[in-house]
């Protein structure tokens, strides 16, 4: 098979101004050309357009913010982003301006310090015992997750009458996890079918205890766990899950780890027995003594270990929905770039499969049994960019669109770069060619 052709990142202009303090992570808006970027005690949004600072979110904590996501299906001239800090509360924050309509004014800096359209923190959510790690909310913006250092992960639902009603109350707190909780990412909304046993919901969570959880809401409104994801030999620092599946399969998630590896697991998906006993599904159970009920598990394997690409803790990783491509950073200052290419089956299929997990390179069948002559999926490195942010480590990478200057007009919002937060409080953004 012909080899991939030659990869790489080529540096863009940097975000201004440099935060000139360690930054945790950066995180895109879902529909606008706004970057949310977690740094001290406070959460910076640049704008996308100008690559420059667009408005701030301070006076909210009294630690450090370790994560940031925004609200989703919001109007153009509303916003609202979810901080969790170090103090172990969660802020609820607001950004309203109706007179943009469409939000035109959010593509552009902010320089009055007096504007009256600014930032507001509106609920605090209190219940951690310790730091919150991280923020997330579900596809559709009525749960949010938070995770902390107590081990926990609680559940919050947005119980408010409209989307200006602020009002939150806690419906799960899940304490399954044996170490501290480090990461928490909701399945995307997709055109899946066949899952009438489950809630529509999916949580996934990692933890220090080198594992990672997956939890759905049965037919009673219990959070439940089920499936403990074991393979992590170290802390997983992360996940995410796919953000864009092929065909009708379940979503894989990607997790990755202190043990320097990036894993893809894949739900093993039992059609015929859920055809077969349909007596249950998660709908039916209210009326099933739980004496009598099935166990709610689900049969999770790990599909792929992407090749080897770093020497330290691999610290962030991001699955792009328009490419299918992987980026991966660690504490060596490594940025690695992955593509999921396909291969044709032999007869030496075999001997093919024990060489590659010699490497590292393991063959990949999305959850199902291979299907002769099906061609077999395999992960390679297309890319590694050593000291991207000079000696300093690098805490997180996401996928993002551009919509900067340099980028052709035709392709503003469309094409898509690399943006790399680190230690030195610098933004970096990275076009692929």
């Amino acid at each position: 098979m012909p080899s991939s052709p030659m990869t790489k990142l080529v540096p863009l202009p940097v975000f201004k101004p440099d935060l000139y303090e360690r930054a945790w992570q950066s995180i895109p808006h879902p529909t606008l050309p706004l970057l949310a970027t977690a740094h001290q005690k406070s959460v910076t949004v640049f704008s996308l357009s100008t690559l420059s600072s667009h408005s701030s979110l301070t006076n909210g904590h009294e630690r450090s913010v370790r994560s940031t996501t925004w609200k989703p299906n919001l109007p153009p001239h509303k916003l609202c982003l979810v901080t969790g800090s170090f103090d172990s509360t969660a802020g609820l924050w607001r950004w309203d301006d109706q007179d943009t309509g469409g939000g035109g004014a959010l593509e552009v800096e902010i320089k009055d310090e007096k504007d009256e359209k600014d930032w507001e923190l509106i609920v605090v959510l209190d219940g951690h015992d310790s730091e919150i790690k991280c923020v997330s909310f579900s596809p559709g913006g009525q749960y949010l997750a938070t995770c902390s250092r107590d081990k926990s992960v609680w559940i919050w639902e947005d119980v408010g009458a409209n989307e200006s009603d602020d009002e939150w109350e806690t419906v799960a707190v899940l304490n399954e996890h044996d170490g501290d909780v480090k990461a928490v990412a909701w399945c995307p909304e997709t055109n899946r079918s066949g899952r009438g046993r489950y809630s529509n919901d999916v949580l996934a969570s990692a933890s220090y205890d080198n594992t990672v959880r997956i939890w759905r809401e049965d037919g009673d409104g219990e959070w439940v766990c089920v499936a403990v994801l074991e393979g992590h030999d170290g802390t997983v620092w992360g996940l995410q899950w796919e953000p864009r599946p092929q065909g009708q399969g379940f979503p894989r998630l990607m997790t990755w780890s202190a043990d320097q590896s990036v894993r893809i697991w894949s739900l093993q998906e039992e059609e015929e027995m859920e055809e077969a006993a349909p007596q249950h599904a998660w709908g039916g159970l209210s009326g099933v003594p739980s004496t009598m009920r099935r166990s709610p598990k689900e049969d999770w394997v790990c599909a792929a270990i992407l090749p080897k690409a770093h020497t330290r803790d691999v610290y962030a990783a991001t699955w792009s929905a328009d490419s299918g491509m992987v980026a991966s950073t660690s504490s060596d200052g490594i940025i690695a770039l992955y593509r999921e290419e396909e291969e044709a089956e032999t007869n030496d299929t075999a001997d093919d499969e024990a060489a590659a997990e010699l490497d590292g390179d393991v063959p990949m069948t999305n959850g199902h049994p291979k299907k002769e002559p099906e061609a077999s999926r395999r992960w390679k490195v297309v890319s590694s960019t050593p000291n991207a942010h000079g000696p300093y480590e690098i805490n997180h990478v996401t996928w993002c669109k551009r919509y900067d200057q340099g980028c052709p007009p035709e392709k503003r919002g469309i094409e898509e770069m690399l943006v790399s937060t680190g230690d030195d409080g610098i933004v970096r953004p990275w076009q692929v060619v």
